[in-house]
């Protein structure tokens, strides 16, 4: 009867130990499995943040490209307006000259001698006129100069927003 418990108990010891051999094995299984679907998730996501960062690069550069050329193009207005405001300069300088002959000979009259007098006069206001004429034009020379670059680069700054307002939406995977 003894060695009946005996090898009761060693065939109760043996099924225990294959028991838990059976489930050691079941739990390596599924930590195995539950490992690789994690690094397949983890590989899928870096794959994917890997795109997401290049795409966001991309779109950077392009955006970055987009304001240099609105850098460059109101530059290049820039400089037409001023060539146009050195032609318009050079044009003024002629009207002023003329102005300025016209002034002088505004009292040039030497048929009559009481009108020697009103000649000197005629000619001190004609002079102001023209200095006054000189300085208006010239002032509105500077103001129409602060005015094409006032307006370019509000252009300028409109082209740089809608090119903001246009960003391309990233691809999400």
């Amino acid at each position: 009867m003894l060695a009946c418990i005996a090898i009761a108990l060693a065939l109760v010891g043996l099924s225990g130990a294959a028991l838990y051999a059976a489930y050691s094995h079941g739990v390596t299984v599924t930590n195995a499995a539950r490992d690789a679907e994690r690094s397949q998730a983890v590989a899928t996501q870096q794959t994917e943040r890997a795109q997401a960062v290049q795409a966001a690069r991309t779109e950077e550069q392009r955006l970055q490209r987009e304001a240099n050329q609105v850098g460059n193009d109101a530059r290049e207005k820039n400089a037409a307006a001023d060539a146009d405001g050195r032609g318009l300069d050079a044009a003024g300088d002629r009207l002023h000259v003329q102005a300025g002959k016209l002034a002088a000979s505004a009292g040039a009259c030497t048929s009559d001698t009481g009108s020697a007098d009103r000649g000197t006069s005629a000619t001190r206001a004609a002079m102001v006129l023209s200095q006054l004429l000189e300085r208006a034009d010239a002032r509105a020379g500077d103001l129409a100069k602060a005015y094409d670059r006032a307006r370019i680069a509000g252009q300028a700054c409109e082209q740089a927003y809608d090119s903001l307002l246009t960003v391309k939406t990233l691809p999400v995977n």
